[in-house]
């Protein structure tokens, strides 16, 4: 399956789907306009990672307009939809099977993420969370990026990762995340119902998050670098659970 996006005209629009937490793909800037309605557009376009800023002539705003009212800015947003967490336990109670779950603590990097969400779909891990905040969205880059796993496997976002855990451990789920100070993974017990999670590419796990993990576990590596990038320690690590799962 593809990937569509959706089309944002006029600085309102674009301002409150910035304002709502919607992901923005790309943002289409009038070149000249310097006004505070853009300036607005333009401080909230920063403070997400995987937005894209494009600044251009009339003409060619004009030209992509469809409702010939854009007002100097057209933004395109991913148009899919977040699940619940609820969703994604739902889909682990209907295929009879332990929930299994990628929790995502600050990934900003679309292809990341969506090679993770791949990986997910992959490894038969039951939904996605990630961050509301400084994190990316579900933007056309990151389902490009997935190879069309994002139509079958949930993305929840939720505004505080530590209180998911605590949530999701008083349903009997078990969490643990990967850190290169943790213990080897292959002496870990990571059967039953399942959180793995994964850090910030550059800052990994929180501290907060990582002290509501009940397991720390590290990928033993050999080589002369001593990290991995997020999504392959993401799916080393997922299919390692996929092995024991399957024992």
């Amino acid at each position: 399956m593809g990937y569509s996006e959706l089309m944002l005209e006029g600085r309102n629009a674009v301002l409150e789907a910035f304002r709502a937490g919607k992901s923005i793909d790309k943002v289409f800037i009038q070149e000249g306009l310097n006004d505070g309605s853009l300036i607005s557009i333009v401080r909230e376009a920063k403070k997400h990672h995987e937005t894209k800023i494009n600044y251009v002539k009339k003409d060619k705003l004009d030209e992509m307009s469809e409702t010939h009212k854009h007002q100097g800015v057209i933004a395109f947003a991913a148009a899919f939809e977040y699940a619940e967490v609820e969703d994604i336990l739902e889909s682990a109670r209907n295929k009879g099977e332990d929930p299994f779950i990628f929790i995502l603590d600050g990934i900003e990097d679309p292809h990341n993420l969506g090679a993770i969400i791949r990986t997910a779909n992959l490894a038969g891990a039951h939904g996605v969370i990630i961050r509301l905040n400084r994190a990316v969205g579900l933007t056309a880059t990151v389902a490009k990026a997935s190879a069309g796993a994002i139509n079958y496997t949930p993305v929840a976002k939720v505004t505080n990762i530590s209180k998911t855990i605590e949530k999701l451990k008083e349903r009997g789920l078990w969490f643990v995340c990967a850190d290169m100070d943790g213990d080897n993974m292959y002496k870990l017990n990571l059967k039953g119902p399942i959180g793995l999670v994964i850090g910030n590419e550059g800052k990994g796990v929180s501290e907060l998050v990582r002290k509501k993990c009940d397991m720390i576990a590290s990928i033993p590596m050999k080589g002369d670098i001593d990290s991995l990038n997020a999504s392959v320690a993401c799916g080393v690590m997922a299919f390692e659970i996929v092995r024991q799962r399957s024992l």
